[in-house]
This record gives C-alpha cells, sequence and structure tokens, in this order.
C-alpha cells in the first residue's frame, strides 16, 4: 500500500513516522459500508411466514416468507398493528397504539379525505356533529345523534365534553347534512312567550 513518510525537520532526513492512508480509509469505508447494510435492511426472526412492524414507520411492515423480508406499507390513513392476528393487520390510527413508531407515509387525499382511508371531521371546524367516512379516498357523510359531536381520536360520537372541540356553536354544530341550522334567535307565540320547540320551514 502506499506510504507517506515524514522526514526529521532537522534536515537529518531520518525517517520519524510513516502514515498509510490507504489502509485507513479502507477501514473507514469497510465500517460505513457494513452500517448501510445493517441498518437499511429488516433480518426476518425465522424462516416461517409471518408480519412484523417497521421501528419508527407505522403504516411500514415486513412480510417474511421463508427467511426473506419484503417492505409494505398500510393502506394511506391505516397504520400496522402486530397484536392484530388477522391475516390483514392495518387498521384504524385510534385501534392501535403506535407507540415510538411516530412516522407515517405522504398522505394521499383530498378535501373531505385528508387521507384516502379513516374517519375525519367536517372540514369546517364550526361543524362538529358531522364526519366523513373514508375508504380508498370515497367519503360518506355521517351525522351523529342529537346532542353529540365527532370526536377524531376514537372515531365515534360523543358527548361534546369528551370530545373537547372548542369551536362549536349550539347552533352551527347540529347543522343538518343540507347545511341548514336552528336560527339563534328564540320564536315567541303571538303572546310573547318562548316556543320550546319552535318550526321552520325548510329554506328550499
Amino acid at each position: 500500500s502506499y506510504k507517506s513518510q515524514l522526514t526529521d525537520p532537522s534536515g537529518s532526513g531520518s525517517a520519524v513516522a510513516t502514515m498509510a492512508p490507504s489502509s485507513t480509509w479502507l477501514v473507514v469505508l469497510t465500517i460505513c459500508a457494513l452500517s448501510h447494510s445493517t441498518y437499511g435492511q429488516f433480518k426476518c426472526p425465522d424462516k416461517k411466514y409471518g408480519q412484523y412492524e417497521d421501528t419508527v414507520q407505522c403504516d411500514k411492515y415486513y412480510e417474511c416468507d421463508e427467511g426473506v423480508a419484503t417492505a409494505k406499507l398500510c393502506p394511506d390513513g391505516l397504520v400496522f398493528d402486530p397484536a392484530n392476528r388477522k391475516i390483514n393487520k392495518c387498521d384504524q390510527p385510534f385501534n392501535v397504539d403506535c407507540g415510538d413508531r411516530l412516522e407515517l407515509q405522504e398522505p394521499r387525499g383530498n378535501h373531505l379525505c385528508p387521507r384516502r382511508n379513516g374517519y375525519f371531521a367536517h372540514p369546517d371546524e364550526t361543524v362538529c356533529n358531522v364526519f366523513y367516512n373514508c375508504i380508498e379516498g370515497e367519503s360518506t357523510e355521517i351525522t351523529c345523534p342529537t346532542g353529540l359531536h365527532f370526536d377524531e381520536y376514537s372515531g365515534t360520537c360523543v358527548w361534546p365534553a369528551s370530545a373537547g372541540r372548542s369551536n362549536c356553536g349550539e347552533a352551527d354544530s347540529m347543522k343538518l347534512k343540507d347545511g341548514f341550522s336552528c336560527p339563534k334567535d328564540a320564536q315567541a307565540t303571538g303572546h310573547g312567550q318562548a316556543v320550546a320547540h319552535p318550526v321552520f320551514a325548510h329554506p328550499d
């Protein structure tokens, strides 16, 4: 290997040290190559068929067959649940404890479906009783039972106090699918008495 020689600065010409840059770089490159090969590859625990979670990305997993691992992704909006005994282990995020697996694939959603799959709140933050069930980017509008708000952390309708959505107005949160909501002003009879359950004509 190539060696560079350092000579005595006094001018005697005697060698005081030798260096072997090529050997040093060879060691460094070898370490880097080993680090790269072991970091980026998942090793199957055995040769049996199985599915295993990625350590950092919650919607990524590895499918092992005969000791060979294949990296796969859950459908956009779903995450991998290693504790699920079903063949398809991808589930709604509120059903899965991702722990430290905080990364997700890039979303591929639309206006009503931020991700292609999942349950999502109405884009108008004041509309708290309406949400959307998205399946492969196709949305179905769902209205909560009277008095309940949609909770994005559980994917269900709950009491307003449990949902904790501060931007909901009492009238706005009770909008129907066609956008109608009861007026905030109370309706009164001809004698000035408030009507407990007023009736309004449909705007159309």
